[in-house]
């Protein structure tokens, strides 16, 4: 059972997901979660097939734990590029918003060199 918490686990972080966005998408605590990663609560199928369909993977797929195939449904791509768009755009903004303090303050200066 250790082997299929650490498989959800190592699922989330490729998928580049904090415990509270898949706690979320499934309903639950951030605690309840918590604890299916680290074994403490046995999961039952339906659990099991929820976590799945939230990663856009078979159930087969989340529960060969012997399998070191890298997941790359096309959920978890989405995920990972919507992740790096927001990122690209928090970026952006910045910068325009130095460029706008960059031409405030040149025309600041040039109305202070004409006076």
């Amino acid at each position: 059972m250790k082997a299929l918490n650490e498989r959800i686990r190592k699922i989330r972080r490729e998928a580049g997901c904090s415990q509270g966005d898949i706690a979320g998408k499934l309903g639950i605590s951030i605690p309840a979660y918590s604890k299916i990663e680290t074994g403490v609560t046995d999961v039952n199928l339906s659990r099991l097939e929820q976590i799945a369909n939230v990663f856009g993977i078979s159930l087969l797929q989340l529960i060969d734990v012997n399998s070191d195939m890298e997941i790359s449904s096309d959920a978890v791509k989405v995920q990972l590029i919507s992740k790096r768009l927001v990122a690209r755009d928090v970026e952006v903004m910045e910068l325009q918003q130095k460029v706008i303090q960059l031409h405030e303050e040149i025309r600041q200066n040039s109305l202070n060199e004409s006076i």
